[in-house]
């Protein structure tokens, strides 16, 4: 049995950072509703035209799978109607609409909770739902921005840079599950529920938290650009033309710069005076990253990685895009996993990362609509006549929508 199961989620997200917080818990095992408006979730149409896909893109099958999609018009008065009879019926309701949105359409938890004092009611907002900036809309880079990670990532006399991974959206997503869980638990003990609130901003500013505790309050950390950690830490160019043959090699103890010395075939750089201690190496530390790098040059980034890695020293080649579908790693461990789409056809999808009992097979993301009779029949009894004259007056629909 998978580890939610019995949890139905309302699942009223756009985009990445909601439907990140409602793909894990689908992954998990609970039953995830997706309502969405009839024009569908925007994240439906980001990406959409690029690649092989014809019907919905690569981006929003990456977060909504093992999901269903019903189709409600919350404007209009029955479809509000059906949306508030199946808030008694669910145990969590998540959004990550912009600032105002619920508001405007008298979604507050103060209008939800009296139908239903169980009810875990998820918010997520890019700065959250109070402060000067409560009103400001924000994207992922928007909050990576907001949290200063872009100011310790590039070069040390070059620009602050963006960082490619969407750590915002999906890492405030997977905070917000984690949140969930938490709250579930204690409905299952209680019996009542909650408001979740999370800010991006403050979602990604957990992850600054390794930055030495002297850069606190007292000064601006430095950009690292290729170095990092101690003297030998960082990228270095590997043989090859392409933009990612380079590898990351992080001595983080002697024992491992021992072994990176014998690795690359230079065991007598642990007598050189210049680099025989940590203060010497970090005295001399550009003299000893020009020795490592003069052997990176040498060799292929994957060969770098078998040795140096191989030899005990933390090492890994620079990863681009094809390289995580292709490797065989990941390859061996199943991670890429490919699913059937009734439009798309065979399409490959990361799946979850977790390895432990009670969750279940990745799955596809669904159609727009494709389980509006199917759930709303299911949770609030509606017969194939009510569901007919509300698809007739445009409240609810149950395929995809031009």
């Amino acid at each position: 049995m998978a580890s939610l199961d019995g949890m139905r989620v309302l699942d009223m997200t756009q985009y990445e950072a909601g439907p990140s917080c409602t793909q894990y818990l689908a992954w998990l095992g609970a039953d995830v509703i997706k309502v969405e408006r009839p024009t569908g979730d925007a994240g439906r149409y980001t990406g959409k035209g690029l690649g092989r896909f014809t019907a919905d893109p690569q981006y929003f099958m990456n977060y909504n799978g093992n999901k269903r999609s019903v189709v409600l018009d919350l404007r209009h008065p029955k479809g509000r109607e059906a949306f508030l009879a199946m808030i008694p019926k669910v145990d969590v309701l998540v959004e990550n609409f912009g600032p105002g949105v619920i508001e405007g359409i008298g979604l507050t938890d103060e209008v939800l909770r009296p139908l239903n004092p169980r009810l875990i009611y998820v918010r997520i907002k890019g700065f959250g739902l109070s402060g000067p900036y409560k009103d400001y809309n924000a994207y992922d880079w928007v909050a990576q921005a907001a949290a200063g990670s872009f100011s310790t990532t590039g070069d040390a006399d070059g620009p602050p840079m963006i960082v490619g991974p969407t750590i915002g959206d999906s890492g405030t997503g997977i905070q917000a599950a984690l949140g969930v869980v938490a709250a579930y638990v204690e409905q299952l003990r209680t019996g009542l529920g909650q408001m979740i609130e999370l800010s991006m901003q403050e979602a990604v500013t957990m992850f600054m938290r390794t930055l030495d505790p002297s850069y606190w309050e007292e000064h601006a950390a430095e950009r690292f650009g290729v170095r990092r950690g101690r003297a030998g830490g960082g990228l270095y160019p590997c043989k090859g033309d392409g933009p990612n043959d380079w590898v990351f090699i992080f001595p983080a103890t002697t024992q491992m710069i021992d072994a990176l010395c014998i690795a690359i075939g230079r065991p007598e750089l642990l007598e050189d005076p210049r680099f025989c201690s940590p203060a010497a190496r970090a005295q001399h530390a550009e003299e000893f990253r020009s020795e490592i790098e003069a052997w990176t040059r040498c060799h292929e980034k994957r060969e770098v990685m078998r040795i140096v890695a191989g030899a005990g020293c933390p090492c890994s080649y620079v990863f681009d895009t094809e390289d995580l579908f292709h490797d065989p790693h990941l390859k061996a461990r199943d991670f890429i996993q490919y699913v059937d789409h009734p439009e798309n056809g065979r399409v490959p999808l990361m799946r979850h990362p977790l390895r432990m009992r009670g969750v279940v097979p990745q799955g596809r993301s669904p159609l727009l609509g494709e389980h509006t009779d199917e759930v709303l029949g299911e949770v609030l009894g509606y017969d194939r006549a009510t569901l007919d004259a509300l698809r007739a007056e445009g409240v609810t629909a149950g395929r995809l929508m031009e």
